[in-house]
């Protein structure tokens, strides 16, 4: 049973990684500036997002949930699978759309760096010091912040992501 959820964590970090990737290289490559700066905020955003969401559902209570469920509150009964599946969903939040964004972010930058050497007459070495630096800066204070956020707001997380889930899953007949 551990190999095979190693087995598909595995494939789907090679799958997610290949499309991330994909699409920044190819964006930031046609992109001016402006885009290619909001294309690197992006991948650090999922990055910090998913990293909030994984802190949040292992400190999450699956009492409050079942409360929900009884009165019917959207995204209830999804928020109790979550909670039910902490480890594996934090896992996949923080080790691997948390990860990959982190180094898809890390490549966006380096191309962000090498076009903007290029094109301007500023040092490779001085745009890549500023440009790694406002990534990492960026990322590590948006997580820092937002664990306290995910630690203090985890049942209104876990139930907004649960509310996500339940729209966009297939409708199943409900009661």
């Amino acid at each position: 049973m551990r190999n095979s959820w190693i087995i598909k964590i595995v494939l789907f970090s090679v799958a997610l990684s290949t499309v991330f990737t994909l699409f920044s290289t190819r964006a930031v490559s046609r992109a001016g500036y402006a885009v290619a700066f909001l294309i690197l905020l992006l991948f650090i955003s999922v990055g910090v997002l998913f990293d909030m969401v994984g802190v949040a559902v292992t400190s999450a209570k699956e009492a409050p949930f079942h409360a929900m469920a009884a009165h019917r509150e959207r995204g209830a009964r999804e928020a109790i699978s979550l909670v039910r599946n902490a480890g594996k969903v934090s896992s996949v939040c923080n080790d691997v759309v948390g990860d990959i964004a982190g180094i898809v972010s890390g490549t966006t930058a380096a191309i962000v760096t090498e076009r903007l050497s290029a094109n301007l007459a500023f040092s490779q070495l001085a745009v890549a010091l500023i440009v790694s630096g406002a990534v990492t800066g960026l990322t590590i204070g948006g997580k820092a912040a937002c664990k306290s956020v995910a630690l203090k707001k985890s049942r209104f997380i876990i139930l907004g992501v649960g509310r996500i889930i339940r729209f966009v899953s297939p409708r199943k007949k409900r009661k």
